[in-house]
């Protein structure tokens, strides 16, 4: 059960919003911007690949680590609270991170600022459904929310390119200090605090082994040791036992008995699995291959921020209409198709081409991420919806860091058909998940989660 705020006025309620999506603004920006200042980083400070994929890896991993103890510890200790903490976080990394004399500090501080960062965009989208109680005006609210990632995105390269060119890869950090510094002070005047009436249960057990099947994983793609892979099975087979018996579970493994479900928690992995490769490998190209500046480069992601700040509406309108079919399958198609295209990039490759290849990855990626969160939550009780959704949430950011370590494991071509591969299992899900069996596994999984979990458990 939530608790929701009454009798804000209008506009109080737009500074909430306002506050709230500043917060979206810095997380969803830093990882194109960092991902731009990766060349520049790797120049500076003499960085081997492996330590330039830990600059990225740590902070998505840390993300899918604590989104969920994030949320969790909101409804329990009160949300302005943990918002501010993670405002304050996230603002201390980033200042960090811009100090930082070696790679190695640095991805400490991307740590920090990732433990900030998990504070965030979870608590925000709670925030917004306590303070906006009416079905139109929290459908605005979170209509605004959504239109807020694809401008980030699309500012986020061009932003950072011009930020490195002219003040040095330390300045995409600086950015999110006076951008903390707003919300915090919008937050301690005007976001007023609020708790679930009924707190979560906590699986300190859960929560560790799903860190360790997350980290191994990375670790033995990105240091390509598979005898880490060992540990990784004996994590997920503990984590699978201790989840099945928990009261109150980290993650409620009884979720998976819907293919919808299933489905879109394997096509968020895949499809950011591919966006996490495409802006990692994509920069070093423009940038090491091609000697663009940084400036250039985000000027040539503009094609990709653009499809995806167009298509991300677009392709909620067409799953309000139609479902999920058809957006999944054609996400999965573009993107494929995008990555076929990107295993013939040479050096010379005419910029041209290269518009076209950007733009359709950007169109397919901007076309996958409403089905995703629709498929997750469809079905679902009303109060586990939120979990549901946060499960989404935490596979967005698994993917991004498996794609990310790919770039390690495979270079050229190989990493492009391995691109395409995963997004035609986008295809394959986008269909499977909208047939009956599929929905009627979903039917079959909405009693059972509806039988009330104890409030103490754990």
């Amino acid at each position: 059960m939530t608790t929701t705020v009454e009798g804000l006025s209008a506009r109080r309620k737009t500074i909430v919003l306002v506050t709230c999506c500043l917060s979206l603004l810095i997380s969803s920006m830093d990882a194109t911007i960092v991902n731009v200042a990766i060349p520049t980083i790797r120049a500076r400070m003499d960085a081997p690949l492996p330590r330039l994929q830990w600059i990225v890896d740590i902070y998505t991993l840390t993300l899918a680590s604590l989104l969920m103890l994030a949320g969790a510890a909101a409804d329990r200790f009160g949300r302005r609270r943990v918002f501010r903490i993670g405002l304050s976080v996230f603002a201390l990394g980033s200042l960090l991170c811009s100090l930082a004399p070696s790679v190695e500090f640095l991805i400490g501080a991307r740590f920090v600022q990732a433990l900030g960062g998990s504070m965030l965009n979870p608590v925000a989208m709670s925030i917004i459904t306590t303070v906006f109680t009416g079905r139109a005006e929290r459908a605005r609210a979170v209509g605004v929310w959504g239109a807020v990632v694809g401008i980030s995105t699309a500012l986020g390269p061009m932003v950072g390119g011009g930020l490195i060119d002219a003040l040095g890869w330390q300045s995409v950090f600086w950015i999110n200090l006076p951008i903390c510094a707003v919300a915090l002070v919008l937050t301690t005047r005007y976001v007023p605090e609020s708790k679930s009436a009924t707190a979560r249960g906590i699986d300190p057990l859960g929560q560790v082994l799903a860190i360790a099947v997350m980290f191994t994983l990375v670790f033995g793609l990105i240091e390509h040791r598979p005898a880490v892979f060992a540990v990784t099975a004996v994590a997920l087979a503990g984590f699978l036992y201790a989840e099945s018996r928990h009261r109150s579970p980290f993650i409620d493994l009884r979720f998976f008995r819907s293919v919808p479900f299933s489905a879109a928690t394997v096509t968020a992995v895949c499809a950011f699995a591919g966006l996490g490769a495409f802006l990692f490998s994509a920069s070093l190209y423009l940038q090491g291959t091609r000697h663009y500046s940084a400036v250039h480069t985000g000027l040539l992601y503009l094609p990709m921020a653009v499809g995806v700040l167009i298509f991300s509406p677009l392709s909620g309108r067409l799953v309000g209409r139609h479902g999920t079919r058809l957006p999944l399958v054609a996400a999965g198609t573009l993107m494929a198709a995008a990555a076929v295209m990107l295993t013939t990039l040479r050096a010379d490759t005419p910029v041209w081409e290269l518009v076209i290849m950007f733009a359709t990855f950007g169109i397919g990626f901007g076309t996958v991420n409403a089905p995703i969160t629709t498929a997750a939550v469809s079905g679902m009780p009303t109060d586990r919806a939120g979990a549901a959704a946060a499960v989404a949430s935490t596979s967005r950011q698994v993917g991004v860091s498996l794609g990310v370590a790919l770039c390690g494991l495979l270079t050229g071509a190989s990493l492009w058909w391995t691109l395409a591969a995963l997004a035609a299992i986008i295809v394959v899900l986008g269909v499977a998940a909208n047939t009956r069996w599929a929905e009627r596994s979903r039917d079959r999984v909405a009693p059972l989660l509806e039988q009330k979990v104890p409030a103490h458990a754990g």
